[in-house]
C-alpha cells in the first residue's frame, strides 16, 4: 500500500455510543480508519494489539479511567498521541491529561469539524506520519540542532548533552526541538503552546514540562533554559544569560 492510500488508525474510546458513532461517522468521512471501545481495559486491549495511530479518549469510562489509560500507555513506552474527549473542563483537569502525556484536550460539547483538524494536527507533529503530503516539522527540514554541549536530532529522535543521551518523552523533545531552533530568543508561553501543543490556553502545561527538562538537563551541565520572568523562556548558555 503506497503512503498515498494509508488511512490513519483512530480507537475511539467512549462509554457513550452517541458520541463514538459521531465521532466515528466525521473521521470515516475525512479518510481516517476508525475503530471504537465502550470501556477503558477493552481499550487498552486494543492499544497494545492494534498499534493506532492516534487514540480519542474519554476520560470517564465505567472501569478504567482515561488519566490511568494513557498513563500505562506511556508507562509501557507507547507514544501513540492522545487526545482527550471530555465533559471535564476544569483547568487542573487539562493539565493533568497533558501532564500525563496527552497531546490535546477536548471538552464536550465539541465541534466535530474542529476535532477533525485537532486529529491532523497532532498526527503532523507527532512521530507517526500519516500521509506524504504531511508539512516538514516548523523551522525547517530534520537536522541535528546543537546549542552549547546539547545535540537534537530530529531524524533519530535522539538528544544527547554532553555526549550522554538523555531520554525525553515526545511531547519533551518537540518543546526542546522548538527552543533549540530558537537560540537565545525568549519564547512566550502562548508561542510555546502554540507550536508544541497546537493551542494556547492552559500556560500551566509549559511550566510542567520545562521544568522536565531541566530535571533532565540541568544535572549533566551549567543551566540551559532561562526564565524571563513575565515573558517565556529563552534557551542559552549560562555564560550568555
Amino acid at each position: 500500500m503506497s503512503d498515498q492510500t494509508y488511512k490513519p488508525r483512530v480507537l475511539v474510546v467512549d462509554d457513550e455510543r452517541n458520541i463514538r458513532d459521531l465521532v466515528g461517522v466525521a473521521l470515516r468521512f475525512h479518510g481516517f480508519e476508525v475503530v471504537s471501545a465502550a470501556r477503558g481495559y477493552e481499550a487498552l486491549e486494543l492499544a497494545r494489539s492494534g498499534t493506532p495511530d492516534l487514540l480519542v479518549l474519554d476520560i470517564m469510562l465505567p472501569d478504567l479511567d482515561g488519566f490511568e489509560l494513557c498513563r500505562r500507555l506511556r508507562a509501557e513506552g507507547d507514544d501513540v498521541p492522545v487526545i482527550f474527549l471530555t465533559a471535564r473542563d476544569a483547568p487542573a483537569d487539562t493539565v493533568r491529561g497533558l501532564t500525563l502525556g496527552g497531546d490535546d484536550y477536548v471538552t464536550k460539547p465539541f465541534s466535530v469539524e474542529a476535532l477533525v483538524a485537532r486529529a491532523r494536527a497532532v498526527l503532523r507533529r507527532g512521530t507517526r506520519r500519516f500521509s506524504s503530503g504531511d508539512p516538514a516539522p516548523a523551522g525547517g527540514d530534520q537536522a541535528v540542532l546543537t546549542v552549547a554541549d546539547l545535540e537534537l536530532d530530529e531524524a533519530r529522535w535522539e538528544v544527547r548533552r554532553g555526549g550522554v543521551p538523555v531520554d525525553l518523552s515526545p511531547t519533551e523533545f518537540r518543546l526542546l526541538s522548538f527552543l533549540m531552533r530558537h537560540p537565545g530568543q525568549v519564547l512566550t508561553k502562548a508561542q510555546l503552546l502554540e507550536h508544541v501543543w497546537g493551542f494556547g490556553t492552559q500556560s500551566q502545561v509549559v511550566e510542567t514540562y520545562i521544568s522536565y527538562l531541566r530535571r533532565k538537563l540541568d544535572p549533566l551541565g551549567p543551566p540551559l533554559i532561562h526564565t524571563q520572568r513575565g515573558v517565556g523562556y529563552a534557551l542559552r548558555p549560562s555564560s550568555s544569560a
